[in-house]
This record gives structure tokens, C-alpha cells and sequence, in this order.
């Protein structure tokens, strides 16, 4: 092995480490951003056995073997000497790491979707670690509910936005792959992962499934919805639109107030067209079809 990759190995165990000791649990990773350590099943003669996730004592289980035991992790690394990174559990105690993923890849602005995302369900991501990718995508560190499972996604909350939960893992900074390093943005290497506000955990959580939809009557809501609309002054009309549109939808009255929101923003100065487009897009946001 050349010299370069085993300075990369080095440098990937020292950060893993660095991290263990911050309470995250972490495996090696291959240049591919994969788990380095193959898995000890490969060769079952049973394909249908169930998975092994650990229960055989032996290493290779992905994000199953993560581990915050320094003596475990050099295990990994030594068992891993082509590592050129870590990969950090998510999930997992202490800190419950949820990972919002902003990719950049085919044009999508997974940034802007985001903050649109906060304007439509009113809220701010706090202070908290940002790992910046090799491709120009970030990672934002937030920490879950202990008693809350978060399932990975991948697109489910809005086009380029992936989620690593419970099952799933983050590449850790000072990582190398075969693209480039992960690097922890400037200002945030000091923090701790900042807990996930409630409005966005709402979102991570699976839809609760309804079976037997009935109509829903716009009622007194439905009118104080129309009226901060009908209120809104020059620089604001769209936005009071747009977060009238997501309460709508969110309380299941979204499309019985679609042609009252329509008149009260025709009212205020938008036009047909602006005040339907903006509420598509509320639609589409809280995961309905316009």
C-alpha cells in the first residue's frame, strides 16, 4: 500500500478517534464513502438467513459495528487498512444524531428548499455543525428526542434534501474519498449538534396513514387563514400566502381554501396566476398534490 493511503488511514483513525471521544459512535470508511470491512456473511451458504447486524461477534456489519471504545475502533481501523475515512452512526446515544443532507448534484438548490421548508412550517435551524462535502453539498448535525426513531430518506422532504437517521451514517470530517475531503465549516467545529426543532422533526416522522378521509369543513380557521391574507401589505403578500397555503394543507382543508386564499391575495395585489403558483407550491411543500 503506498505511503499516501496509509497517512490517510492514520489521519482518518486520529479523527475518528477525536470524534469517539465527543460521544459519537464511528466505523471506518472506504475511499467510496462505504463501510471498509467486508462482511463476514459473504460467503453464507443460506441466503435467506436472517441478517446478522453483530450478533456473531465478528466484524464487517456496517453501521452496526459502530463504536465509541477506543480500543474497538483501532480494532476496525487495523482490520481496515485501506480506510481512508469514518463514518459516523446516527441515532444512537448520547446526542441521537440526525443528519440533514444538502446536495448540490443536477442543479437542485437543496439550501433554498430548505429555508423555504422553515418559512412554510416556521422554523430556524440553530447553530450547529456543518460538514461542507467535496462536491460543494452540506451536512447539518442536529440531535433527536431520545424516545423518536428517525427513518432515512432520500428526497422524501424536498428534492436534494436526504436524511441519515437511525440505521444510517454521516462521513465524518476529515474523511477522504475518492472525490475530495470532508471539511467542518468554519465556526462550528466547537459545537454540539444542536437539537432538531420540533416543527422539522414533524416533518422527518413517517405521514400518519388515513384511511378513511372525510371532508373537512374550513370553519372559523379557514377564515382567519383568508384574513391575515386579505391583511398583508406590499413586500409580504406572497409570504403570507404561501404560509396561509401550508396550514391549510397541514389541517386538511387545503383544497376547499384554495379559491377563497386565490381572491383574498387577488385583493391584496397578486395575480391569479402569482396567488396559484404560490399555493402549488405550499401543496407540494407539506406533500400534497396541488
Amino acid at each position: 500500500m503506498a505511503t499516501t493511503d496509509r497517512q490517510a488511514t492514520t489521519l482518518a483513525l486520529a479523527h475518528a478517534l477525536s470524534a469517539a471521544e465527543r460521544g459519537l459512535a464511528v466505523i471506518p470508511l472506504s475511499r467510496t464513502k462505504l463501510p471498509a470491512l467486508r462482511s463476514p456473511h459473504r460467503d453464507d451458504p443460506d441466503p435467506a438467513a436472517p441478517p446478522c447486524h453483530g450478533e456473531c461477534g465478528r466484524l464487517g456489519h456496517g453501521v452496526y459495528d459502530a463504536s465509541t471504545d477506543p480500543a474497538r475502533i483501532r480494532e476496525m481501523f487495523a482490520a481496515a487498512p485501506r480506510a481512508t475515512g469514518y463514518g459516523i452512526a446516527c441515532g444512537l446515544p448520547p446526542h441521537h444524531l440526525i443528519g440533514i443532507d444538502l446536495d448540490t448534484k443536477n442543479g437542485t438548490d437543496s439550501s433554498a428548499a430548505l429555508r423555504e421548508l422553515a418559512l412554510c412550517h416556521l422554523f430556524t435551524i440553530p447553530p450547529t455543525v456543518v460538514v461542507l462535502t467535496p462536491s460543494g453539498g452540506r451536512h447539518l448535525w442536529l440531535s433527536g428526542p431520545p424516545d423518536v426513531v428517525v427513518p432515512n430518506s432520500a428526497g422524501r422532504l424536498a428534492p436534494g434534501i436526504d436524511i441519515r437517521g437511525a440505521g444510517g451514517y454521516l462521513v465524518g470530517p476529515g474523511s477522504r474519498t475518492g472525490h475530495g475531503s470532508y471539511t467542518t465549516a468554519p465556526g462550528t467545529a466547537h459545537l454540539a449538534p444542536a437539537p432538531c426543532p420540533p416543527a422539522l422533526l414533524r416533518l422527518l416522522l413517517p405521514p400518519p396513514r388515513h384511511h378513511h378521509p372525510t371532508p373537512v369543513s374550513t370553519g372559523s380557521h379557514g377564515q382567519g387563514l383568508v384574513q391575515f391574507v386579505l391583511a398583508a401589505h406590499e413586500g409580504q403578500r406572497n409570504t403570507r400566502l404561501f404560509w396561509a397555503a401550508c396550514r391549510a394543507y397541514e389541517d386538511g382543508i387545503g383544497p376547499a381554501l384554495v379559491d377563497p386564499l386565490v381572491e383574498a391575495a387577488l385583493d391584496t395585489g397578486l395575480s391569479e396566476r402569482e396567488a396559484r403558483a404560490t399555493i402549488a407550491s405550499a401543496a407540494r411543500m407539506t406533500g400534497h398534490r396541488p
